[in-house]
């Protein structure tokens, strides 16, 4: 611990859903009142929701109005942001390093630094994994950052305007999209493209077809779409996806992609120009040789149910990059935005305790149910509660669940009031802006 006369340091790595709640909690009610120093360190400037990048990579979403500034959010509440890479971790020390952070022109924009830290929480999320499948790195598209989003939001309005110029009929695999992993990305994604092509019809160019040019494949490799959720909800989702005129293949894997397309298991090849790879994730490979903490076959660190390693009780992690036991020991706590938002609650109860002494205690993970967005129209989902039950929605009641989903994340943010007053601005704005991104 600290000395008494010095806040605790708290330093927070990673500024997604889980991170950049637990900093703003953890601001609020320790760094305003001077009882704990709290640091974010992320090597982007902003935040998005990681469940609205496929609503970015289609264009019906603009990145600037759902983006939180860290430095902006840091200054309401009460904690600090530095920018950068973490590179290494001194467990010896409780001192964390941070790479220099160069722009585009290769000029230093931050320099090498060291943060010293009491307590230290990794909440650095996951990226795709590919599973070494030949071509997947080289050909494959991936929704990891808004960075990546926005490049296949830029790919696809340039295959728009492209097909729209041309004279000659559209070449095989031309505006063809192969989405491989029917995960709740895959799913949401197919669907948004689908709803996309339409405005951009509306928008004039009129001489593609969206519902015969735009050729969308969904390939998942287990029997069914949205493997960790409920069948019903599976089932549900797999027709309504089939009305969207996507193709779905299921019990299917990918053994190869190329410039031209992917390959299947049995020798089908599917042409497509646009190749997304959104099928299972993994913790980003630092993780697995830092400073002897233990991690599992995806780069996630072993965490107990306090979130704390399990080599080091001053390092906590959260989110996807934490593999934390379900209180069954049946497995660990599913990779969704719900328990990231738990966890960071949660820790940010057991911090307080720690500061004075106590055990952090147990995190129990609990399932509220699942959403799935199928276009701005249309939603499924499952409900789950002491007070609905297990119920299956869907519809203008499951959009709205979905809806609120993001809505409480911000309340968490920003407060409630400040919540009430954006929304009402943007729907009296709505009509106002463009409803898709062509640029």
């Amino acid at each position: 611990m600290a000395d008494q006369e010095t806040p605790h340091r708290i330093v927070v790595v990673g500024g997604g859903a889980g991170g950049l709640e637990l900093a703003t909690r953890l601001g609020r009610r320790l760094g305003r009142k001077g009882r704990a120093r709290i640091t974010l360190v992320d090597a982007k400037l902003s935040h998005v929701w990681k469940p609205l990048f496929h609503e970015l990579a289609a264009g019906t979403l603009y990145s600037y109005e759902d983006t939180v500034d860290y430095l902006a959010q840091a200054k309401r509440h009460s904690f600090r942001f530095q920018y950068g890479y973490m590179s290494g971790l001194d467990r010896a020390n409780r001192r964390i390093s941070l790479a220099p952070v160069f722009d585009e022109t290769g000029d230093e924009l931050a320099p090498e630094r060291t943060l010293d830290y009491d307590t230290l929480v990794i909440a650095v999320g996951s990226v795709s994994n590919h599973f070494n499948t030949p071509g997947a790195a080289e050909h494959c598209m991936y929704l990891d950052s808004v960075s990546e989003a926005e490049r296949f939001q830029r790919s696809m309005a340039k295959a728009y305007f492209r097909a729209q110029v041309q004279e000659q009929p559209l070449g095989e695999g031309q505006l063809s999209v192969a989405i491989i992993g029917a995960g709740a990305t895959g799913v949401e994604l197919a669907a948004e493209l689908r709803s996309a092509a339409r405005k951009a019809v509306h928008y004039g160019l009129d001489r593609i077809d969206p519902e015969n040019d735009l050729k969308l494949t969904l390939v998942e490799a287990a029997d069914r779409v949205l493997p960790a959720l409920s069948p019903g909800l599976s089932q549900r989702t797999h027709q309504q996806l089939e009305e969207l005129g996507v193709r779905v293949i299921t019990g299917k894997k990918v053994v190869a992609v190329t410039g031209e397309g992917v390959e299947l298991d049995g020798g089908e090849f599917i042409p497509a120009d646009t190749r997304v790879w959104s099928a299972g994730i993994k913790a980003p490979e630092w993780l697995a040789d830092l400073d002897g903490l233990e991690t599992n076959r995806a780069n996630q660190l072993q965490v107990t149910r306090s979130l704390q390693t399990t080599r080091d009780a001053n390092v906590f992690a959260l989110g996807d990059c934490a593999a934390c036991p379900l209180p069954d020991g049946e497995g660990i706590v599913p990779p969704r935005a719900q328990a990231a938002s738990q966890q960071a609650a949660f820790l940010t109860r057991a911090v307080e305790r720690r500061l004075r002494g106590q055990e952090p205690g147990s995190y129990a993970y609990t399932d509220y149910g699942s959403l799935i967005s199928l276009s701005e129209d249309h939603a499924v989902g499952r409900l789950m509660g002491n007070v609905v039950g297990t119920r299956m929605i869907e519809g203008n009641i499951a959009r709205l669940a979905y809806a609120s989903l993001y809505r409480k994340h911000l309340t968490v943010l920003h407060g409630l009031p400040r919540v009430m007053l954006t929304t009402l601005a943007q729907g009296l704005t709505r009509h106002m802006r463009p409803r898709l991104k062509l640029h």
